[in-house]
């Protein structure tokens, strides 16, 4: 649903005051759409997992439920999605895997999430057909995984798909084994075959009599692919080793970043564009350090300039606020529309910075937006978070077809019917529409290139752009609150932390719990056996307890930071080799134990702990933290010293090791007698 708007943001108009006055009354007056409620997925952190039974679909109108498999039981909305699938689906777990070894069966695994846009394609086109269907249930056994709730299992099968395939995303596709090696995998595939590649019904048929006939050469190809990979996502360093030096790194980052740097709208590349604020983060202290010089002026400009043009451009909702998740063109304008909680985290901070830093307000006014969006449509009554918005909506009450980016692009006719008032003192006959329309780019044709419109859903639309997993959320709130003087938005975060100890935290253990979901009457329940936390919900969590504790001044929530790191350390850190694991190795099922070497959609684990050691070190005198902290780093030498764009937030945490935190102490003097 697009809701009325609130309070007004002041956009670089190029109109006259009255102009822009008349803007934003128009702005103000577009009402309501009557959509049915928007596809979100409940958690208190960066899961997407929640209870609704009926979370968004691509499919069309509501049909007959003619089948029911095991999905049905679960809690997850990505997998409820797929409970009436004709396909025999199981979850992850010892039923499926037996049940491959009993029957001598390939195992196909299908890993995706609730808001993904390209899942609900291939729901739509490939698992709700009965022949596709027919065929996965004689030939292998099914298995879907919610990549929210298992990031253990998507990160081991995506590094192969990465490896083997040269690209990744969702919804990933991969064969296994019985005993769950992967020896074929890929991403979304159409039903059929076209020009360019095999449709999914004859990749099926062709690894079905592959799997009979040459079963040998695909086990020994699957054990030498899962050899190799384990050779190559190996992460370590000796106890001798020391952290690269600083200013080598920073500055081969800051190089990379400017030579990849696209100067007309910006961002790090052509096509798509995603936000990347660790790029941000990183830009805006090496700025700190070289102020004076011309490489610290570029760095700042490229940061600011690409954040302008983000707040412009598509990927921004300029009616119903908040960023959608990345744009498929250079120019920031026809953006992939889901929207996903950790993007408006990160962003958040990355606005408010880039405000204490140029003193523009037009980056403050973007950061509460951002925040509105988040209070609005993103938060649940018991103070948690939901984690995602879903790309694909009805257009109408009356249709029966989802679409991708319904409740954000518009026709020039709607846009005339809603703003027919005229603007007061025109000396033409100007109305709110063309007001808005001319902002904000809206054409009669649409403004939406057709290559950005392959199956031709945005034609006569136009995408509004102006033309010139929780520990994150609660880093947001806390931090636009300090800056801000916001009192509320520091209470929002208080609110959030307050959810997460209370849903998300086991007492009797100390181990945090990696999803919560939402029941019936809105309560929010625990599955039977709960998913413990992995070392991203750990790290992302302690950083925004600490950023609660400075906005607060609360001890209580850097007294919980501290005690969480000291689980952190107990479950995850490899002593031998330095570094945390991703994951506690209590599942035998997962091939794998690595160390995340890549700044992603969010930042490493290990590169936000890399800062949280150094920051908690100070705060509880503990300098085993810091010479931890220094470790980490080291098992990344090769890397950082090659490639340090790929890791900038580690990149960062280099320089704060490198320059020291500086702490104030504020006495009261003022005589008592």
């Amino acid at each position: 649903m697009l809701h009325c708007l609130g309070r007004g943001r002041c956009l670089a108009l190029c109109l006259d005051r009255a102009a822009a006055s008349a803007w934003v009354t128009a702005r103000a007056a577009i009402p309501h759409r009557s959509f049915p409620t928007r596809g979100l997925s409940k958690t208190a952190f960066v899961t997407m997992a929640t209870g609704s039974s009926d979370g968004p679909r691509c499919s069309s109108g509501p049909k007959p439920k003619q089948h029911t498999n095991r999905l049905i039981h679960e809690k997850s909305p990505y997998l409820l999605q797929h409970a009436n699938n004709p396909v025999d689906w199981y979850p992850w777990g010892e039923e499926a895997f037996a049940k491959a070894k009993k029957e001598d069966k390939p195992i196909f695994l299908s890993v995706g999430y609730s808001t993904c846009h390209w899942c609900h394609v291939m729901e739509r086109e490939s698992f709700e057909n009965e022949e596709i269907g027919k065929i996965m249930n004689e030939n292998f056994v099914c298995i879907k995984v919610d990549r929210e709730e298992r990031p253990d299992v998507d990160k081991v099968y995506m590094t192969f798909v990465q490896a083997t395939s040269g690209g990744g995303g969702w919804p990933m596709s991969v064969w296994l084994t019985p005993d769950l090696k992967p020896f074929v995998g890929g991403t979304y595939f159409p039903p059929e075959d076209g020009f360019h590649r095999l449709g999914f019904k004859t990749v099926l048929k062709n690894l079905a009599g592959q799997w009979k006939r040459n079963r040998k050469d695909l086990t020994e190809r699957s054990d030498k692919i899962l050899t190799a990979l384990q050779k190559g996502v190996e992460v370590s360093a000796n106890k001798e080793a020391v952290p690269p030096p600083c200013a080598r790194v920073m500055e081969r980052c800051f190089e990379q970043l400017a030579h990849s740097y696209e100067d007309e709208y910006g961002g790090f590349c052509e096509s798509p564009k995603f936000p990347s604020p660790v790029n941000f983060n990183f830009l805006f202290r090496f700025w700190a350090l070289n102020k004076s010089e011309e490489k610290g002026a570029q760095a700042l400009q490229m940061a600011l300039h690409t954040l302008k043009m983000m707040a412009l451009g598509g990927i921004h909702d300029h009616i119903g606020q908040g960023f959608h998740r990345y744009s498929t063109d250079r120019r920031w304008h026809v953006p992939h529309f889901e929207k996903m909680l950790y993007d408006q985290g990160q962003l958040a901070v990355s606005y408010i910075e880039a405000y204490q830093i140029s003193g523009d307000t037009f980056f403050a006014d973007v950061a509460r937006d951002i925040l509105l969006y988040v209070s609005r449509d993103l938060s649940d009554q018991s103070g948690g978070f939901y984690s995602a918005e879903d790309a694909d909506s009805y257009p109408t009450t009356e249709s029966i077809d989802k679409k991708e980016g319904a409740f954000c692009v518009w026709t020039e006719k709607e846009i005339r019917q809603l703003l027919r008032d005229p603007i007061p003192d025109a000396t033409e006959n100007i109305t709110m529409a063309d007001v808005f329309s001319y902002h904000y780019d809206v054409k009669e044709r649409g403004n939406v290139n057709p290559a950005q419109d392959s199956s031709q859903e945005y034609q006569g639309h136009s995408s509004p752009a102006v033309h010139n997993k929780e520990g994150l959320m609660i880093s947001g709130f806390a931090r636009v609150g300090a800056v801000l003087g916001e009192k509320g938005y520091i209470q929002r975060a208080l609110r959030a932390a307050g959810f997460l100890r209370e849903h998300m935290f086991d007492s009797s253990s100390g181990r945090l719990l990696r999803s919560c979901y939402r029941g019936d009457e809105r309560v929010v329940e625990q599955t039977a056996t709960p998913i413990h936390g992995f070392l991203d919900d750990y790290a992302f969590i302690i950083r925004g307890l600490i950023d609660l504790y400075e906005a607060s001044f609360d001890e209580q929530w850097l007294e919980w930071a501290v005690k969480l790191q000291q689980i952190q350390d107990t479950l995850f850190w490899d002593a031998k080799g330095f570094a945390y694991f991703s994951d506690d190795a209590q599942d035998p099922s997962v091939l794998i134990r690595l160390k995340e070497n890549q700044d992603g959609a969010e930042p490493s684990g290990n590169a936000v702990a890399a800062s949280n050691l150094v920051r908690l070190a100070n705060f509880a005198n503990r300098p085993d933290w810091s010479d931890r902290s220094r470790q980490l780093v080291a098992a990344f030498t090769k890397l950082l010293d090659s490639m340090p764009i790929a890791l900038p937030e580690m990149v960062t945490a280099l320089m704060v090791q490198h320059y020291p935190l500086k702490q104030s102490c504020c006495v009261n003097t003022r005589s008592c007698c």
